[in-house]
């Protein structure tokens, strides 16, 4: 492995979700974590993939990347729009929007230690109301 391979492979572990509810989250994250919370290829992308049912699950994405942007202990890295594969922090915050229906209190640990808190269920709740918007929406995440 070249060390520029194994540089790509150390900082994007992992592959990007086939599930296009997780896709569109991920595409969500990275365009307002790059340009803000008010980006319009983010919106435009859930009123194409929403209808106009878009505003909650854009709404509530906005606020649950505001809530952690304001808590969290460290920064969370992200990768380009464009990127096919997801940094660890991405591929972790996936893992808990999908699973904090089922099983919350794993879900809410995973997210306290993405964030670097003790507590995290201030933003565990809005997670739970994004991850139940996509899933009203026809968009589950899986």
């Amino acid at each position: 492995m070249t060390p520029t391979t194994h540089s790509l492979a150390s900082t994007l572990p992992h592959r990007q979700p086939d599930d296009p509810g997780a896709r569109l989250l991920l595409f969500g994250i990275r365009q307002m974590g790059a340009h803000g919370l008010n980006d319009a290829a983010c919106a435009q992308a859930f009123l194409t993939a929403f209808g106009v049912d878009f505003r909650r699950p854009l709404i509530l994405l906005r606020t649950m990347m505001h809530e952690m942007s304001q808590v969290a202990a460290r920064p969370i890295q992200i990768a380009p729009w464009c990127c096919h594969r997801m940094t660890g922090g991405e591929a972790s915050l996936l893992t808990v929007l999908r699973r904090i229906d089922a099983s919350p209190e794993t879900a809410r640990m995973l997210l306290a230690d993405l964030l670097g808190l003790r507590d995290a269920s201030s933003v565990a709740a809005t997670a739970h109301l994004v991850a139940q918007a996509f899933a009203d929406s026809g968009l589950p995440l899986r």
